[in-house]
Protein backbone atom coordinates (compact mmCIF):
# COMPACT_ATOMS: atom_id res chain seq x y z
CA UNK A 1 0.00 0.00 0.00
CA UNK A 2 0.87 3.20 -0.82
CA UNK A 3 2.17 5.40 1.94
CA UNK A 4 4.63 7.71 1.58
CA UNK A 5 5.34 10.56 -0.67
CA UNK A 6 8.76 9.29 -1.85
CA UNK A 7 6.87 6.48 -3.70
CA UNK A 8 5.78 9.09 -6.44
CA UNK A 9 9.34 9.68 -7.19
CA UNK A 10 10.38 11.12 -9.85
CA UNK A 11 7.94 14.03 -9.83
CA UNK A 12 9.91 15.73 -12.72
CA UNK A 13 12.88 13.60 -15.01
CA UNK A 14 16.55 14.14 -14.21
CA UNK A 15 17.67 17.36 -16.37
CA UNK A 16 19.78 14.30 -18.23
CA UNK A 17 16.72 13.12 -19.74
CA UNK A 18 14.99 15.97 -20.29
CA UNK A 19 15.93 17.51 -23.36
CA UNK A 20 13.08 16.64 -25.66
CA UNK A 21 10.15 17.38 -23.21
CA UNK A 22 12.21 20.88 -22.92
CA UNK A 23 12.59 21.41 -26.34
CA UNK A 24 8.95 20.59 -26.88
CA UNK A 25 7.81 23.38 -23.86
CA UNK A 26 10.09 25.82 -25.52
CA UNK A 27 7.95 25.25 -28.94
CA UNK A 28 4.57 25.19 -26.73
CA UNK A 29 5.77 28.34 -25.04
CA UNK A 30 6.65 30.26 -28.18
CA UNK A 31 3.77 29.54 -30.28
CA UNK A 32 1.01 30.12 -27.48
CA UNK A 33 2.56 33.73 -27.18
CA UNK A 34 2.60 34.63 -29.98
CA UNK A 35 -1.19 33.24 -31.04
CA UNK A 36 -1.98 35.23 -27.78
CA UNK A 37 -0.09 37.94 -29.02
CA UNK A 38 -1.41 38.72 -32.16
CA UNK A 39 -5.15 37.60 -31.55
CA UNK A 40 -6.76 39.96 -29.05
CA UNK A 41 -9.75 40.51 -31.43
CA UNK A 42 -12.79 41.37 -30.73
CA UNK A 43 -14.01 37.72 -30.99
CA UNK A 44 -11.69 36.67 -27.52
CA UNK A 45 -14.26 36.94 -25.46
CA UNK A 46 -17.11 34.98 -27.62
CA UNK A 47 -14.50 32.16 -27.89
CA UNK A 48 -13.74 32.02 -24.73
CA UNK A 49 -17.26 31.21 -24.08
CA UNK A 50 -17.21 28.86 -26.87
CA UNK A 51 -14.87 27.22 -25.26
CA UNK A 52 -16.23 26.50 -22.26
CA UNK A 53 -19.01 24.77 -23.54
CA UNK A 54 -16.38 22.49 -25.53
CA UNK A 55 -14.40 21.84 -22.79
CA UNK A 56 -17.24 21.09 -20.41
CA UNK A 57 -18.34 18.43 -23.57
CA UNK A 58 -14.99 17.24 -24.05
CA UNK A 59 -13.74 16.56 -20.40
CA UNK A 60 -17.03 14.63 -19.46
CA UNK A 61 -16.84 12.80 -22.47
CA UNK A 62 -13.58 11.26 -21.39
CA UNK A 63 -15.45 10.40 -18.57
CA UNK A 64 -18.11 8.80 -20.72
CA UNK A 65 -20.74 10.87 -19.40
CA UNK A 66 -21.27 13.86 -21.92
CA UNK A 67 -24.11 15.31 -23.69
CA UNK A 68 -24.87 16.91 -26.87
CA UNK A 69 -23.47 20.45 -27.46
CA UNK A 70 -26.99 21.55 -28.30
CA UNK A 71 -28.26 20.05 -24.74
CA UNK A 72 -25.57 21.90 -23.25
CA UNK A 73 -26.77 25.15 -25.23
CA UNK A 74 -30.32 24.67 -23.93
CA UNK A 75 -28.91 23.96 -20.80
CA UNK A 76 -27.60 27.70 -20.40
CA UNK A 77 -30.88 28.80 -21.36
CA UNK A 78 -32.32 26.77 -18.25
CA UNK A 79 -34.08 24.92 -21.01
CA UNK A 80 -33.45 21.31 -19.82
CA UNK A 81 -34.22 17.53 -20.58
CA UNK A 82 -37.03 15.78 -19.15
CA UNK A 83 -34.93 12.70 -19.71
CA UNK A 84 -33.67 12.91 -15.85
CA UNK A 85 -30.29 11.46 -16.87
CA UNK A 86 -29.91 13.65 -19.64
CA UNK A 87 -31.11 16.83 -17.12
CA UNK A 88 -28.29 15.51 -14.77
CA UNK A 89 -25.35 15.37 -17.85
CA UNK A 90 -27.00 19.02 -18.98
CA UNK A 91 -26.66 20.13 -14.98
CA UNK A 92 -23.15 18.48 -14.66
CA UNK A 93 -22.08 20.29 -18.10
CA UNK A 94 -23.04 23.89 -16.94
CA UNK A 95 -21.37 23.33 -14.01
CA UNK A 96 -18.39 22.22 -15.33
CA UNK A 97 -18.75 26.11 -17.26
CA UNK A 98 -18.89 27.74 -13.81
CA UNK A 99 -16.27 26.52 -12.32
CA UNK A 100 -13.69 27.10 -15.56
CA UNK A 101 -14.77 30.64 -15.20
CA UNK A 102 -14.66 30.79 -11.59
CA UNK A 103 -10.94 29.88 -11.96
CA UNK A 104 -10.57 32.30 -14.75
CA UNK A 105 -12.06 35.38 -11.78
CA UNK A 106 -9.78 34.16 -9.13
CA UNK A 107 -6.18 34.65 -11.59
CA UNK A 108 -4.02 32.98 -9.39
CA UNK A 109 -0.54 32.57 -10.35
CA UNK A 110 1.18 29.31 -10.83
CA UNK A 111 2.25 28.48 -6.99
CA UNK A 112 -0.78 29.27 -5.96
CA UNK A 113 -2.63 26.75 -8.57
CA UNK A 114 -0.78 24.36 -6.99
CA UNK A 115 -1.77 24.87 -3.36
CA UNK A 116 -3.52 21.69 -2.07
CA UNK A 117 -6.79 23.80 -0.61
CA UNK A 118 -7.13 25.50 -4.51
CA UNK A 119 -7.42 21.81 -5.67
CA UNK A 120 -10.66 21.33 -2.63
CA UNK A 121 -11.89 24.89 -3.98
CA UNK A 122 -11.79 23.37 -7.64
CA UNK A 123 -13.71 20.25 -6.53
CA UNK A 124 -15.85 22.01 -4.16
CA UNK A 125 -16.72 24.49 -6.73
CA UNK A 126 -17.84 22.02 -9.13
CA UNK A 127 -20.00 19.64 -7.16
CA UNK A 128 -21.15 22.09 -5.16
CA UNK A 129 -23.51 23.07 -7.94
CA UNK A 130 -25.35 19.61 -7.85
CA UNK A 131 -27.90 18.15 -6.03
CA UNK A 132 -27.07 14.89 -3.84
CA UNK A 133 -28.97 13.17 -6.41
CA UNK A 134 -26.81 14.17 -8.79
CA UNK A 135 -23.81 13.54 -6.84
CA UNK A 136 -24.12 9.50 -6.60
CA UNK A 137 -21.20 7.65 -7.47
CA UNK A 138 -22.42 3.39 -8.07
CA UNK A 139 -19.80 1.60 -7.17
CA UNK A 140 -18.96 -1.49 -9.28
CA UNK A 141 -17.93 -4.96 -8.45
CA UNK A 142 -15.79 -6.91 -11.58
CA UNK A 143 -19.14 -8.10 -12.57
CA UNK A 144 -20.40 -4.62 -13.17
CA UNK A 145 -22.34 -4.65 -10.64
CA UNK A 146 -23.71 -2.43 -8.18
CA UNK A 147 -22.24 -2.77 -5.20
CA UNK A 148 -22.40 0.47 -3.26
CA UNK A 149 -23.78 4.01 -3.59
CA UNK A 150 -21.62 7.00 -1.98
CA UNK A 151 -22.51 10.92 -2.28
CA UNK A 152 -19.83 13.15 -3.21
CA UNK A 153 -18.70 15.24 -0.67
CA UNK A 154 -17.71 19.12 -2.26
CA UNK A 155 -14.32 20.04 -1.53
CA UNK A 156 -13.57 16.81 0.69
CA UNK A 157 -10.65 14.31 0.10
CA UNK A 158 -10.92 10.38 0.22
CA UNK A 159 -11.27 8.58 3.14
CA UNK A 160 -11.27 5.62 1.54
CA UNK A 161 -9.45 3.10 -0.52
CA UNK A 162 -9.96 2.97 -4.38
CA UNK A 163 -8.71 1.00 -7.29
CA UNK A 164 -8.73 2.50 -10.82
CA UNK A 165 -8.55 -0.42 -13.28
CA UNK A 166 -5.28 -1.37 -12.35
CA UNK A 167 -4.16 1.39 -10.30
CA UNK A 168 -4.48 0.63 -6.70
CA UNK A 169 -4.78 4.15 -5.51
CA UNK A 170 -2.66 5.30 -2.33
CA UNK A 171 -4.06 4.66 0.72
CA UNK A 172 -6.52 7.73 2.19
CA UNK A 173 -4.90 8.61 5.12
CA UNK A 174 -1.39 9.07 3.05
CA UNK A 175 -3.36 11.94 0.77
CA UNK A 176 -2.35 14.94 2.47
CA UNK A 177 1.37 14.29 3.03
CA UNK A 178 1.31 13.23 -0.90
CA UNK A 179 -0.61 16.19 -2.00
CA UNK A 180 2.03 18.57 0.20
CA UNK A 181 4.81 17.00 -1.55
CA UNK A 182 3.61 17.32 -4.95
CA UNK A 183 2.36 21.36 -4.33
CA UNK A 184 5.82 21.74 -2.83
CA UNK A 185 8.11 20.79 -5.83
CA UNK A 186 5.33 21.74 -8.46
CA UNK A 187 5.15 25.27 -7.59
CA UNK A 188 8.61 25.58 -6.67
CA UNK A 189 9.48 24.32 -10.23
CA UNK A 190 11.65 27.74 -12.02
CA UNK A 191 9.93 29.51 -14.46
CA UNK A 192 10.61 29.20 -18.27
CA UNK A 193 10.19 25.76 -20.02
CA UNK A 194 10.61 23.38 -17.17
CA UNK A 195 7.55 25.13 -15.24
CA UNK A 196 5.60 23.83 -18.36
CA UNK A 197 7.19 20.19 -18.53
CA UNK A 198 6.32 20.20 -14.54
CA UNK A 199 2.43 21.19 -15.47
CA UNK A 200 2.30 18.39 -17.77
CA UNK A 201 4.00 15.83 -14.73
CA UNK A 202 1.82 17.42 -12.16
CA UNK A 203 -1.63 16.35 -14.18
CA UNK A 204 -0.56 12.67 -14.01
CA UNK A 205 0.89 12.59 -10.55
CA UNK A 206 -2.67 14.16 -9.58
CA UNK A 207 -4.58 11.57 -11.56
CA UNK A 208 -2.34 9.25 -9.91
CA UNK A 209 -2.81 10.38 -6.63
CA UNK A 210 -6.53 10.19 -6.56
CA UNK A 211 -7.60 12.46 -4.04
CA UNK A 212 -11.48 12.76 -4.24
CA UNK A 213 -13.96 9.70 -4.09
CA UNK A 214 -14.81 11.05 -7.04
CA UNK A 215 -14.38 13.64 -10.06
CA UNK A 216 -10.56 13.24 -10.02
CA UNK A 217 -10.07 13.44 -13.70
CA UNK A 218 -12.49 16.65 -14.16
CA UNK A 219 -10.66 18.49 -11.56
CA UNK A 220 -7.47 17.56 -12.93
CA UNK A 221 -7.99 18.95 -15.87
CA UNK A 222 -9.59 21.88 -14.58
CA UNK A 223 -6.18 22.58 -12.90
CA UNK A 224 -4.16 21.97 -15.73
CA UNK A 225 -6.13 24.47 -17.44
CA UNK A 226 -5.69 26.75 -14.21
CA UNK A 227 -2.05 26.44 -14.17
CA UNK A 228 -1.84 26.91 -18.08
CA UNK A 229 -3.56 29.86 -18.18
CA UNK A 230 -1.55 30.86 -15.16
CA UNK A 231 1.63 31.22 -17.35
CA UNK A 232 0.07 33.13 -19.73
CA UNK A 233 -0.73 30.71 -22.62
CA UNK A 234 -3.88 30.26 -23.37
CA UNK A 235 -5.36 33.28 -22.86
CA UNK A 236 -9.14 31.78 -23.64
CA UNK A 237 -7.79 30.87 -27.63
CA UNK A 238 -6.86 27.12 -26.90
CA UNK A 239 -7.66 24.31 -24.99
CA UNK A 240 -5.74 21.27 -24.66
CA UNK A 241 -9.17 19.58 -23.69
CA UNK A 242 -10.00 19.22 -27.23
CA UNK A 243 -6.95 17.14 -28.04
CA UNK A 244 -6.86 14.90 -24.93
CA UNK A 245 -10.69 13.88 -26.20
CA UNK A 246 -9.73 13.75 -29.19
CA UNK A 247 -7.23 11.08 -28.36
CA UNK A 248 -8.74 9.95 -25.41
CA UNK A 249 -7.67 6.13 -25.92
CA UNK A 250 -3.72 7.63 -25.79
CA UNK A 251 -4.57 9.64 -23.02
CA UNK A 252 -5.68 6.74 -21.05
CA UNK A 253 -2.92 4.39 -22.45
CA UNK A 254 -0.14 7.22 -21.38
CA UNK A 255 -1.89 7.87 -17.68
CA UNK A 256 -1.92 4.35 -17.17
CA UNK A 257 2.03 3.44 -18.29
CA UNK A 258 2.96 6.45 -15.93
CA UNK A 259 1.95 4.62 -13.29
CA UNK A 260 3.89 1.85 -13.76
CA UNK A 261 6.82 1.06 -11.57
CA UNK A 262 10.69 1.27 -12.69
CA UNK A 263 11.70 -0.71 -15.31
CA UNK A 264 15.47 -1.70 -14.29
CA UNK A 265 18.56 0.49 -13.10
CA UNK A 266 18.34 3.02 -16.09
CA UNK A 267 14.94 4.01 -15.60
CA UNK A 268 15.35 6.97 -13.37
CA UNK A 269 15.74 7.21 -9.85
CA UNK A 270 12.20 6.95 -8.19
CA UNK A 271 9.76 4.26 -7.53
CA UNK A 272 8.13 5.14 -10.64
CA UNK A 273 9.01 5.07 -14.03
CA UNK A 274 10.98 7.67 -15.16
CA UNK A 275 10.73 6.68 -19.33
CA UNK A 276 6.61 6.28 -18.76
CA UNK A 277 6.85 9.46 -17.32
CA UNK A 278 8.86 11.19 -19.67
CA UNK A 279 6.36 9.67 -22.20
CA UNK A 280 3.46 11.34 -20.92
CA UNK A 281 5.15 14.60 -20.36
CA UNK A 282 5.56 14.32 -24.49
CA UNK A 283 2.17 13.22 -25.16
CA UNK A 284 0.81 16.17 -23.31
CA UNK A 285 2.69 18.66 -24.75
CA UNK A 286 2.54 17.49 -28.16
CA UNK A 287 -1.14 17.68 -28.08
CA UNK A 288 -0.89 20.87 -26.80
CA UNK A 289 1.01 22.05 -29.57
CA UNK A 290 -1.11 20.38 -32.09
CA UNK A 291 -4.14 22.68 -30.38
CA UNK A 292 -1.82 26.13 -30.76
CA UNK A 293 -1.40 25.12 -33.83
CA UNK A 294 -4.73 24.11 -35.23
CA UNK A 295 -6.49 27.62 -33.10
CA UNK A 296 -3.48 29.43 -35.13
CA UNK A 297 -4.88 28.53 -38.62
CA UNK A 298 -8.19 29.13 -37.59
CA UNK A 299 -7.49 33.01 -36.49
CA UNK A 300 -5.76 33.84 -39.35
CA UNK A 301 -7.51 37.44 -40.50
CA UNK A 302 -7.17 36.82 -43.86
CA UNK A 303 -8.76 32.94 -43.88
CA UNK A 304 -11.17 34.57 -41.47
CA UNK A 305 -12.42 37.15 -43.86
CA UNK A 306 -12.83 34.39 -46.60
CA UNK A 307 -14.66 32.24 -44.16
CA UNK A 308 -17.16 35.10 -43.24
CA UNK A 309 -17.98 35.69 -46.78
CA UNK A 310 -19.19 32.10 -47.39
CA UNK A 311 -20.93 32.40 -44.02
CA UNK A 312 -22.67 34.96 -45.06
CA UNK A 313 -23.21 34.14 -48.77
CA UNK A 314 -24.87 30.71 -47.28
CA UNK A 315 -27.26 32.73 -45.12
CA UNK A 316 -28.33 35.37 -47.75
CA UNK A 317 -28.92 32.57 -50.51
CA UNK A 318 -29.36 29.44 -49.11
CA UNK A 319 -31.01 30.22 -45.66
CA UNK A 320 -32.80 33.37 -46.58
CA UNK A 321 -32.87 34.78 -42.80
CA UNK A 322 -32.47 38.61 -44.16
CA UNK A 323 -28.55 38.58 -44.04
CA UNK A 324 -27.02 40.17 -46.63
CA UNK A 325 -22.95 40.63 -48.18
CA UNK A 326 -22.60 43.85 -46.97
CA UNK A 327 -22.25 42.87 -43.33
CA UNK A 328 -19.09 41.47 -44.39
CA UNK A 329 -16.29 44.03 -43.62
CA UNK A 330 -18.20 45.32 -40.49
CA UNK A 331 -18.22 41.73 -39.30
CA UNK A 332 -14.50 41.40 -39.58
CA UNK A 333 -13.34 44.71 -38.58
CA UNK A 334 -15.37 43.54 -35.31
CA UNK A 335 -13.41 40.06 -35.21
CA UNK A 336 -10.22 41.20 -36.23
CA UNK A 337 -9.74 45.04 -34.71
CA UNK A 338 -12.78 45.72 -32.14
CA UNK A 339 -14.23 44.36 -29.12
CA UNK A 340 -17.62 46.46 -29.72
CA UNK A 341 -19.36 48.52 -32.11
CA UNK A 342 -22.06 51.05 -31.98
CA UNK A 343 -25.26 50.43 -33.82
CA UNK A 344 -24.50 53.69 -35.93
CA UNK A 345 -20.64 52.72 -36.81
CA UNK A 346 -21.64 49.74 -37.78
CA UNK A 347 -24.56 50.13 -40.05
CA UNK A 348 -22.17 53.62 -41.62
CA UNK A 349 -19.69 50.27 -42.37
CA UNK A 350 -22.19 48.33 -44.15
CA UNK A 351 -22.47 50.80 -46.94
CA UNK A 352 -26.00 50.59 -46.81
CA UNK A 353 -29.27 53.16 -46.56
CA UNK A 354 -29.86 53.32 -42.78
CA UNK A 355 -33.08 51.92 -42.47
CA UNK A 356 -31.99 48.79 -44.79
CA UNK A 357 -28.76 48.97 -42.05
CA UNK A 358 -31.10 48.79 -39.22
CA UNK A 359 -33.05 45.92 -40.64
CA UNK A 360 -29.89 44.23 -41.17
CA UNK A 361 -28.24 44.33 -37.80
CA UNK A 362 -31.78 42.88 -36.28
CA UNK A 363 -31.08 39.53 -38.53
CA UNK A 364 -27.70 39.56 -37.97
CA UNK A 365 -28.41 39.40 -33.81
CA UNK A 366 -31.37 37.16 -34.49
CA UNK A 367 -28.87 34.89 -36.37
CA UNK A 368 -26.42 35.06 -33.24
CA UNK A 369 -23.28 36.71 -35.50
CA UNK A 370 -23.73 39.71 -33.23
CA UNK A 371 -24.41 40.12 -30.00
CA UNK A 372 -25.98 42.83 -27.52
CA UNK A 373 -26.28 43.53 -23.97
CA UNK A 374 -29.69 45.95 -24.55
CA UNK A 375 -31.61 47.16 -27.80
CA UNK A 376 -29.81 50.10 -28.28
CA UNK A 377 -26.64 49.47 -27.12
CA UNK A 378 -23.21 48.37 -28.75
CA UNK A 379 -22.75 44.99 -30.99
CA UNK A 380 -20.12 42.81 -30.90
CA UNK A 381 -19.11 39.52 -32.58
CA UNK A 382 -20.62 36.10 -31.97
CA UNK A 383 -20.16 32.85 -32.86
CA UNK A 384 -23.23 30.71 -32.73
CA UNK A 385 -23.06 26.86 -32.99
CA UNK A 386 -24.92 26.77 -36.64
CA UNK A 387 -21.97 28.80 -38.02
CA UNK A 388 -19.18 26.76 -36.65
CA UNK A 389 -18.58 24.71 -39.69
CA UNK A 390 -18.03 27.95 -41.59
CA UNK A 391 -16.21 29.63 -39.10
CA UNK A 392 -14.16 27.38 -36.67
CA UNK A 393 -14.42 24.03 -39.44
CA UNK A 394 -13.80 20.73 -37.10
CA UNK A 395 -12.95 23.10 -33.96
CA UNK A 396 -16.56 20.98 -32.22
CA UNK A 397 -17.48 18.80 -34.95
CA UNK A 398 -20.03 17.51 -32.52
CA UNK A 399 -21.33 21.15 -32.47
CA UNK A 400 -21.59 21.39 -36.03
CA UNK A 401 -23.53 18.04 -36.88
CA UNK A 402 -25.90 18.72 -33.57
CA UNK A 403 -26.37 22.54 -35.38
CA UNK A 404 -26.76 20.78 -39.22
CA UNK A 405 -29.21 18.00 -37.77
CA UNK A 406 -31.50 20.82 -35.81
CA UNK A 407 -31.60 22.73 -39.06
CA UNK A 408 -32.51 19.62 -41.10
CA UNK A 409 -36.05 19.91 -42.63
CA UNK A 410 -38.18 17.79 -40.34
Amino acid sequence: MIRHPSQMEPLLPQDAQAGQVLELAHDLRVEATRLTGACQSGASAELAQLLGAMNSYYSNKIEGEHTRPLEIEQALSHDFSQDADKARLQRLAVAHMATENWIHEQAPDVAACYAPDFLCNIHRHLFVQLSDADRIVRLLDAQGAVTEELIVTPGQLRSRQVRIQHHVAPAADAVPALLARWSAVYAGTRRGELQVVAAAAAHHRLVWIHPFADGNGRVSRLHSLAVMGAMGLTGGLWSPLRGLARQADRYSEHLGNADLPRQGDLDGRGQLSERMLLAWITFFLQVCLDQVRFMARMLNLRDMQDRLGALLAHEAHVVRRGVRLEALRPLHYLFATQGELSRGDFASMTGLGERTATTLIGKLLDAGLLRSDSPRGPVRFGIPLNALRFLFPSLWPEAEADAAAEAAPK
